[in-house]
């Protein structure tokens, strides 16, 4: 891996300049938030299923985790068939930034025929068509770059949208992007230097990352995994932090090419730091180089949408920094052209 990383390195790898929608990513926020979409609100609600894949299946995590402490159930659906546990209570939410996703379209059109609450959301494509034609709740959503580099624009658009049911107080939305617009400044590439906390954890990363996360924060793990895997093109596993006392961590005792990232939160539960305190202090008698990324202060949101940013960005510069572009995916082209 050439860890020698200047601007001209990254706009020479980065050839779709997926970097500079990263940049953008605060305003891009704050303007989805403060547009004039219209929310809409569905009445006795207490089952809602997120249906999505790729980078509109991390909405549904990211949505799942801002709604884990309310008593309305949520079910993320990441495949072709919705859960026999839907009935006349349950909102069905189907998210395909592309809008041509078959698997979030099959959940669509089987929700569609038992006359479930439906909202769709997409930019356009066979997703648009059909819930035209069926006369289905829908709000379309630009999309930026990639599906992936949208992941602003939607998340704070359907917060906007789905306020009515969606239990966020607009002072923590507003603290969340102020947030980001703090970590733009440390992880852009107007800071391409040892201060840059995404750019540091890509330069360290260079085998096969395995990362620990705690209750709370599944749907970061999940991100940064799928991220990984599509900028960077490489192999990586999560585990919650707790379970893997159980399990994984027995792995260790061989040693192999694989780098431990912890990934903290600031109000973590008081069993859970304890736990971490214990994995670090495993990994340092044994002698396994490990790095912690640590989450803001501040409301759930504000962690997981920071703890996005950051680690999207660390994918964006490992696989500048292995000479890889990372817009390109061939081997999902691949496989959707056999569907």
């Amino acid at each position: 891996m050439n860890h020698l990383f200047d601007f001209d390195t990254l706009k020479k790898f980065d050839a779709k300049n997926m970097h500079e929608i990263y940049e953008k990513w605060p305003t891009i926020a704050h303007d989805s938030y403060n547009s004039d979409i219209e929310p809409v609100n569905f009445s006795k609600i207490n089952h809602i299923i997120f249906s999505g894949m790729g980078g509109s299946g991390s909405l549904g995590d990211v949505f799942s985790s801002l709604m884990s402490q309310t008593s309305t159930h949520i079910s993320v659906v990441k495949g072709y068939h919705l859960p026999s546990t839907i009935d006349e209570n349950t909102l069905v939410i189907a998210t395909s930034i592309s809008g041509n996703t078959a698997e979030t379209l099959s959940v669509l059109q089987s929700a569609a025929k038992s006359k479930y609450k439906i909202i769709a959301f997409s930019s356009g494509g066979k997703i648009q068509d059909f819930c035209s034609k069926n006369k289905i709740e829908f709000r379309q959503i630009p999309m930026h770059h990639s599906p992936r580099a949208s992941f602003p624009v939607f998340l704070y658009s359907m917060i906007k949208i789905l306020e009515p049911i969606i239990p966020l107080k607009q002072k923590d939305v507003t603290q969340s992007i102020t947030e980001l617009q703090n970590t733009q400044k440390l992880i852009s590439s107007s800071n391409l230097t040892e201060n840059n906390p995404s750019l540091s954890l890509a330069k360290w990363i260079s085998g096969i990352p395995v990362v620990y996360y705690p209750w709370g924060l599944q749907s970061v793990a999940i991100r940064f995994k799928n991220s990984i895997q599509e900028n960077s093109k490489r192999h990586i596993m999560v585990e919650d932090v707790v379970e893997s006392c159980h399990n994984g961590i027995v792995a260790w005792e061989q040693r192999k090419n694989i780098q431990p990232i912890l990934l903290e939160g600031k109000d973590d539960h008081f069993k859970t730091k304890e736990r971490w305190k214990i994995l670090k202090e495993y990994f340092n008698k044994q002698e396994i180089e490990f790095r912690t990324v640590m989450s803001v202060k501040g409301s759930i949101l504000s962690k997981i949408i920071n703890l996005i940013y950051l680690l999207d960005y660390c994918s964006i510069y490992n696989a500048v920094l292995s000479e890889i572009d990372p817009s390109p995916i061939k081997s999902i082209d691949f496989i959707k052209k056999r569907l």
